[in-house]
């Protein structure tokens, strides 16, 4: 389930109006509705309550969102599924969006349920790993201290 949407005439009245000089809150938006079909709540109190105290900062992290979120080395569907796949390992919200945002760049239900297979196998399977990884680490660790027996070959 999504958060609800902020109040933006309140924000605006509170903390004051966006002040991004390089693009308007609804230029920033636009990257989200082409990606998932709207501008997410949480995105939406982002741009226009940091865009309001500190207008550098949200041209920093759309920079770095972008840098992140478009890498030469994968398509838009290929990083969606990546996103969705680790957000959902999480137990994040925002496995929806990044889901939707798939969808639209051509992911099937198919992809997405492989992943989402792929996420419960690794989440049930990590405490037995961790466990077993901790198990090893304290047998060595316990056979350092322990000197050899003279009988033991």
């Amino acid at each position: 389930m999504l958060p609800k949407r902020i109040n933006l005439p309140a924000v605006r009245k509170h903390i004051g109006e966006y002040a991004d000089t390089k693009a308007t809150a609804e230029e920033r938006g636009k990257i989200y509705e082409e990606l998932i079909g709207f501008v997410p709540p949480r995105i939406e109190a982002r741009l226009n309550v940091t865009g309001a105290l500190d207008p550098k900062m949200v041209d920093l992290q759309e920079q770095m969102r972008e840098h992140a979120m478009y890498p030469r080395s994968f398509d838009v569907k290929t990083a969606q599924l990546m996103l969705f796949g680790m957000l959902m390992m999480d137990g994040s919200d925002a496995a929806v969006l990044h889901a939707m945002a798939a969808r639209r760049a051509g992911a099937t239900g198919w992809n997405c349920r492989t992943r989402s297979t792929c996420v419960s196998c690794s989440a049930a399977c990590r405490p037995r790993t961790r466990a077993r990884s901790c198990w090893r680490t304290s047998r060595r660790a316990r056979r350092k201290r322990q000197p050899r027996r003279p009988d033991a070959s």
